[in-house]
């Protein structure tokens, strides 16, 4: 009878260890302890784009020579601000001279030429019509009468072929006067000198190519030009907001992207996009050739509720929900459910399931049976779960 007495004890005790035991590893399988904790936080939050751009002046001109000589005077410098109409360049103007006298005294004889012509063909006419009237009158010779005919188509011809002349030595005075002008050479637009290419005393040679002598840049205006890589080209569209920084500056310029160009250069085998838009720049702060770091905004917003994207369970890329591990009020640790927004890499936009204050795991690490809910209620982790209650690397929203 004690014996059974006692073998029922036992089965009782080993009931009762078993009932505590199993609650204790189901119902707080929650992990309490080992995990890194942080805070949800509100904050703004934007999803970017990255890349390197380049500045470069909206609009520009090269200033170049069209006629050769010696660069007698250079009147501004790298870095002047000039405008529309100043004097920039002075070149020899002998030989040009020159030539215009030349063309000048040629169409002065050839007009005196054409008063000698003209009062030959006065002489011409004169002959003609008497010979014309005593041919009438049987008084003259056919023959008389064919010479002076004769030679009054020659007289007119000849004025013709004076006036000819004269209307070429009229163009070519015109033309040597136009480069004795080009000899000095004026500002096209306003703007500053970005580079200077020659010296004073310098021979240019205009026959062989057209010097380019300086270049003068409007950089109130400027215009960035980004690489963009044929992965993220695709999510770029024209007027988003883009900003940008410049090395040893901690300003920060935004503005709209105005173009993206359609044809690719491809660099050891990397395939690149041009993006270009347009900053004001009265500052001046801006100069040629600065290197830019460009950012396109894909996606943004202002005082969101904030985790970092570790701290949540993702599997699909493109999902808007995941998990996160909720500090409950017993100290514990339970899988808590919630809606994604804006993400970038470093931190994700809650849009509910979590607030402001909120402690949660910085590592999303599920428990492997069971977790209780923020409520108390025990619940089982449904099938297809195990795998993701073990520890594992998950994507990032981009």
């Amino acid at each position: 009878m004690r014996k059974k007495l006692l073998f029922v004890l036992v089965v009782i005790l080993l009931i009762i260890a078993g009932f505590f035991g199993y609650k204790s590893l189901f119902s707080t399988a929650s992990v309490s302890v080992g995990l890194t904790t942080i805070q949800v936080t509100k904050g703004d939050i934007e999803n970017t784009v990255t890349a390197t751009g380049t500045v470069s002046p909206k609009s520009y001109v090269d200033v170049g020579a069209q006629v050769s000589g010696q660069i007698m005077q250079i009147y501004v410098d790298v870095g002047d601000v000039v405008k529309k109409g100043d004097l920039l360049v002075e070149i020899d103007t002998t030989v040009l001279e020159t030539k215009v006298e030349s063309s000048k005294a040629e169409l002065a004889y050839q007009k005196a030429q054409l008063k000698d012509r003209e009062a030959k063909l006065t002489l011409a006419k004169s002959l003609y019509e008497r010979q014309k009237y005593l041919l009438a009158n049987n008084a003259t010779s056919e023959e008389s009468y064919e010479n002076a005919e004769s030679a009054l188509l020659s007289a007119e011809a000849s004025i013709d072929m004076i006036k000819a002349q004269i209307a070429q030595t009229e163009s070519s005075l015109k033309e040597n006067q136009a480069n004795l002008k080009y000899a000095k050479i004026y500002a096209p637009m306003s703007g500053t000198i970005s580079t200077l290419s020659v010296k004073k005393g310098q021979t240019l040679n205009s026959n062989l190519n057209t010097p380019s002598i300086l270049q003068i840049a409007d950089l109130s205006t400027v215009t960035i030009g980004a690489d963009v890589s044929e992965a993220d080209v695709t999510k770029l569209k024209r007027g988003m907001d883009v900003y940008f920084k410049t090395l040893g500056s901690s300003n920060v310029w935004r503005t709209k992207l105005s173009k993206i160009e359609p044809t690719p250069t491809v660099t050891n085998n990397v395939v690149l996009y041009k993006v270009l838009f347009d900053v004001e720049n009265s500052s001046g702060e801006l100069m040629n050739s600065m290197t830019t770091q460009v950012f396109f905004v894909l996606s943004s917003t202002k005082n969101a509720t904030l985790v970092p994207v570790t701290a949540i369970s993702r599997r699909d890329v493109n999902a808007s929900r995941a998990m996160v591990m909720l500090k409950t009020e017993n100290g514990t640790f339970a899988p808590t459910r919630v809606e994604l927004g804006v993400s970038n890499r470093v931190q994700v936009e809650i849009k509910s399931g979590l607030k402001e204050g909120d402690t949660i795991a910085s590592s999303f690490t599920p428990p492997a049976v069971g977790f209780q809910r923020p409520n108390g209620n025990n619940t089982q982790l449904p099938r297809g779960a195990a795998n993701a209650a073990r520890p594992q690397t998950f994507g990032i929203m981009r």
